[in-house]
């Protein structure tokens, strides 16, 4: 399947010539970059988010710094190099978040991960519900491309939140709140397995091993959500 035609139709013309034009930079230094997750979905569903998250095979910082200096002169930059991470500002309204492909090892429930260098697929399996863990190249050569190892056009046509694996909910607790929320505002249901491992997880007070500013945050984004 190939959404590069959707881009255009979710976040306004222009926008796939432009990140075409990321991906012909990430490519000079021998990277792929893809669209990934939440924006994947956005963008099947025909929402805009305002935000669109870049995965790069790669040194996410490096390019990002490229896209500015290039692509978007005085734009808001901001790096976070124990992730691999940077966050530039568009314009109002629109962010672009890179991140280079990675593994995550969770030391203990709760915790933050330890974060690796790591392929595409590494990256789409770390991720919370299969509806998230769906990618689209920008690169010139296949650009549009639908990357789907985990079935998650199935399960978003069929309006259903699974998790990734067994010991999601005990690694990252915060998906508990991100399930409730996707399926507020999607109307989505959450799979019978999934639910049991949510369950599971709370029985076991999975939730008290997080800081309450990440339960905080989720609970904002929430909130967020629901006045849209």
């Amino acid at each position: 399947m190939n959404l590069a035609k959707n881009i255009d139709k979710t976040f306004g013309t222009g926008m796939a010539r432009f990140l075409k034009k990321i991906g012909g930079e990430s490519a000079s230094f021998g990277w792929r970059a893809y669209i990934v997750g939440g924006t994947v979905r956005d963008i099947i569903l025909g929402r805009n988010s305002g935000d669109i998250d870049i995965v790069v095979e790669g040194d996410a910082i490096r390019l990002g710094r490229v896209i500015v200096g290039r692509l978007l002169p005085g734009a808001g930059f901001v790096s976070y190099k124990s992730f691999g991470t940077c966050s530039i500002n568009v314009k109002k309204g629109l962010k672009l978040d890179l991140a280079m492909a990675r593994k995550e090892i969770y030391k203990r429930p709760g915790a933050m991960p330890t974060v690796k260098p790591g392929s595409l697929e590494d990256d789409l399996k770390r991720r919370d519900f299969t509806i998230n863990a769906m990618a689209v190249s920008i690169s010139d050569k296949d650009f549009g491309r639908l990357f789907d190892p985990f079935s998650g056009m199935r399960d978003l046509k069929n309006g259903v939140i699974k998790v990734m694996h067994d010991a999601s909910f005990i690694d990252d607790p915060t998906r508990i709140l991100r399930a409730l929320r996707f399926a507020l505002r999607f109307a989505f249901r959450i799979e019978p397995g999934t639910k049991r491992l949510m369950k599971s997880a709370l029985e076991t007070k999975a939730l008290e091993t997080v800081s309450s500013g990440r339960i905080e945050k989720e609970i904002l984004i929430m909130r967020k959500r629901e006045r849209k």
